[in-house]
């Protein structure tokens, strides 16, 4: 196990490595300077300003001094907000945007895994018909698109519900919604299908003919192997609710990482791209790794075998 974990740790460093130098040559390949917007200064203070971000510098000193902030997690103050730090503006929108995330997580896997277990426990009835025309809306409705229904039906028109920020529980109902709902609709319709295929294994309908009670079948026994392909697509599905938080934070206007890096990629806001890259890409890999330990915990079959394969 720890050949496996240290593996897996050195692949996960690599793979950062490449994101990192990836993002680089995107921002260093784009036409223009962060500084052109400046246009009440004169070339001296122009140049006194590169000279204080490295801009002036060969690219590959500016690597260089990129790798090293990254080694060090000290990104320097902002372009566009020099009275910030990147650091700063990570501590202060990072809560809010993983506070967001996790509540999404609950909310699909507690969501779709219950109407998961309806549909199949009531096959071809009312029930599962209906859980699966709401899968298919989940899926096929892109999150920005119903951001935007939901804010002009519950907010605008019935005003029920904020419109924006991230200041109150009702503040997050709207943005955790348009962000659930398409994870929620994956989780519903895998849940149905793997729990209709457990329910006809032996060991259930040895349960069954002992008389146990079909939610206690569905919980006791069945419950657990049909959640593992659930824990299986679980990276695809935190890297889904993590990138989708960017748009659906500028929608709503939640003061999260989100609308930084938006702002940032606009204003070409080099240390606040990096440091937001960098971070969401080494908190998602973090993920993935942990995902897969706990599949192996929930999945007792699955070991490690002694050349580091899974």
């Amino acid at each position: 196990m720890l050949k496996y974990i240290a593996k897996r740790l050195l692949i996960m460093a690599i793979t950062l490595w490449v994101i990192v130098t990836l993002t680089f040559v995107l921002m260093v390949t784009i036409p223009g300077s962060p500084l052109n917007s400046e246009r009440n200064t004169n070339e001296t203070v122009q140049a006194n300003l590169e000279a204080h971000y490295n801009l002036d510098e060969p690219y590959y000193v500016q690597y260089f001094l990129y790798i090293k902030s990254i080694v060090t997690f000290d990104f320097g103050p902002s372009i566009k907000q020099p009275n910030q730090t990147v650091n700063e503006l990570l501590g202060r929108g990072f809560p809010i945007s993983f506070e967001l995330g996790i509540l999404t997580i609950i909310v699909a896997l507690i969501s779709g895994i219950t109407l998961g277990i309806l549909a199949a426990l009531k096959h071809n009835g009312i029930i599962d018909y209906l859980a699966i025309s709401i899968a298919v809306l989940g899926i096929s409705i892109p999150n920005f698109v119903l951001a935007t229904l939901l804010i002009q039906k519950l907010a605008v028109d019935w005003n029920l519900l904020p419109p924006a920020t991230w200041s109150s529980p009702a503040h997050m109902v709207l943005p955790i919604i348009a962000l659930a709902t398409g994870p929620m609709a994956i989780i519903a319709r895998l849940t149905r299908s793997t729990m209709l295929e457990v329910l006809t294994q032996d060991y259930i309908k040895m349960a069954r003919a002992k008389g146990l009670s079909p939610w206690k079948i569905v919980v006791k026994h069945a419950l657990r192997n049909a959640l593992m392909p659930v824990v299986t697509i679980m990276g695809t599905l935190l890297a889904g609710i993590l990138t989708g938080t960017f748009v659906i934070e500028k929608i709503f206007a939640i003061p999260g990482m989100g609308r930084y890096f938006v702002e940032s990629i606009n204003q070409r806001d080099y240390p606040v791209i990096m440091g937001t890259t960098v971070f969401y890409s080494a908190f998602l890999i973090f993920m993935l790794f942990l995902v897969d330990i706990v599949y192996g915990i929930l999945d007792p079959r699955i070991k490690i075998h002694k050349k580091g394969g899974a």
